[in-house]
């Protein structure tokens, strides 16, 4: 039986209609998929030593991602979700991590200390296979070559690498004819000891001498431990053109070891790491003290963007920390719209490594396979008299020795 023409295209006609609205039905669940929100996960720490560091980067962190909402992300906007790590609890941390996962988190932000965001990391990273973020972390074990991100290439940080910071400070040390130098070490964690490690061998490159070195224990991590008073006579008993040190402004040895120099009428120049940044934990005796950091939080940044930012939270950053909040953001974005709206962390982390002198509103910042912590970065140098921050430019790391730190 013949079928006619005008029954063919008929049933031509039935087909494409068929056809077409399989296509609108498709098309409507793949707009529904992309407009859901990208979770981002970020597990801080509001009690516990690194509260000083961890909040103001957070704040910081949900006015930029107000701002990239605005345009969105690949048609998505960005939501993030918190949860309290309460400081150097792992259990707690743990279990923050497991609550962002299950409310849909498909990246991590950790706190800025890697013993605090081990947990989280082991739980993000290494368990869920999660790109995993730390706006801070300074030392370059969220690299691959580590077994702290479980061997993964899934972590990174927009802290600065400890050798790169130290390499900076060395510089400033020798551009102000500062030629010897004594170092206290603060042994409390291994960022602190990194960062003088990385200044001795920059600072004995340049030609620098090393006249005396000592150590301490910061009573807020090691309870009753007052053997900076020891450091601080040490350093007096052996003067030199700078002391060095690395240590927090949050944590309990720095304020006494200065009250220690400078009622013992030592005016030597101290020089500190990014971690003693803030006016938060100062007092009279905090003069002629130096360090270097992210970005100027008393409003006399080099980049307006960073003013307008410090000065629209509320309360006030305590300290340059704060930008490394919506840097990580930024990279996170970037990385996402060059993977192509992929969430998947292996990819996001195959985009990020290959990050080279990317603009983030902390300034151009630089991944490689080898190093997941920021290299390469323009840290603003201040001095602190009193409760009074005085801007002294800007140092970049010309050359950093390799050292026993890195891998």
């Amino acid at each position: 039986m013949r079928v006619s023409k005008r029954a063919r295209w008929a049933l031509v006609i039935v087909a494409a209609a068929a056809l077409a609205l399989a296509a609108t039905a498709a098309a409507r669940t793949h707009s529904s998929s992309s407009k859901k929100p990208i979770v981002i996960g970020w597990a801080h720490d509001s009690t516990g030593a690194m509260a000083n560091f961890d909040g103001p980067a957070l704040a910081a962190a949900q006015v930029e991602v107000k701002k990239v909402n605005k345009k969105g992300v690949n048609g998505r906007k960005i939501v993030i979700k918190t949860c309290d790590t309460q400081g150097n609890d792992s259990s707690a941390a743990k279990a923050c991590a497991d609550q962002l996962i299950s409310q849909g988190a498909k990246i991590i932000f950790t706190t800025c200390d890697v013993n605090y965001a081990s947990p989280v990391i082991q739980e993000s990273a290494t368990k869920n296979h999660l790109l995993t973020v730390a706006p801070c972390i300074g030392t370059d074990q969220m690299s691959p070559k580590f077994t702290f991100c479980g061997g993964t290439k899934l972590c990174f940080s927009f802290g600065n690498v400890a050798q790169d910071e130290g390499s900076a400070m060395a510089q400033v040390a020798w551009n102000h004819g500062w030629k010897t130098a004594d170092l206290a070490k603060d042994n409390t964690i291994i960022y602190f000891d990194a960062v003088v490690n990385a200044f001795k061998a920059r600072f004995k490159q340049l030609g620098g001498k090393i006249k005396f070195e000592t150590t301490y224990q910061d009573p807020t991590v090691h309870p009753g431990s007052v053997n900076y008073h020891a450091a601080a006579a040490a350093l007096i008993a052996h003067p030199a053109k700078v002391f060095v040190t690395a240590t927090a402004g949050a944590y309990g040895a720095l304020g006494p070891m200065m009250d220690d120099l400078r009622t013992a009428n030592n005016h030597t120049p101290v020089l500190n790491s990014w971690a003693g940044d803030g006016t938060y934990w100062t007092d009279q005796n905090v003069t002629n003290y130096w360090f270097v950091t992210y970005a100027n939080a008393f409003g006399h940044d080099p980049s307006k963007a960073v003013n307008k930012l410090a000065k629209a939270l509320n309360p006030a950053p305590g300290t340059g920390g704060f930008i490394t909040g919506p840097a990580a953001i930024d990279g996170v974005v970037l990385a996402i719209k060059r993977a192509n709206g992929s969430l998947v962390g292996s990819k996001l982390a195959n985009v990020m490594q290959k990050f080279h002198h990317v603009p983030t509103i902390s300034g151009k910042v630089s991944f490689s396979k080898r190093l997941h912590s920021v290299f390469g970065r323009a840290y603003r140098v201040i001095e602190l008299h009193n409760k009074t921050a005085i801007a002294k430019g800007t140092i970049v790391a010309k050359k950093v020795p390799h050292s026993p730190d890195q891998p």
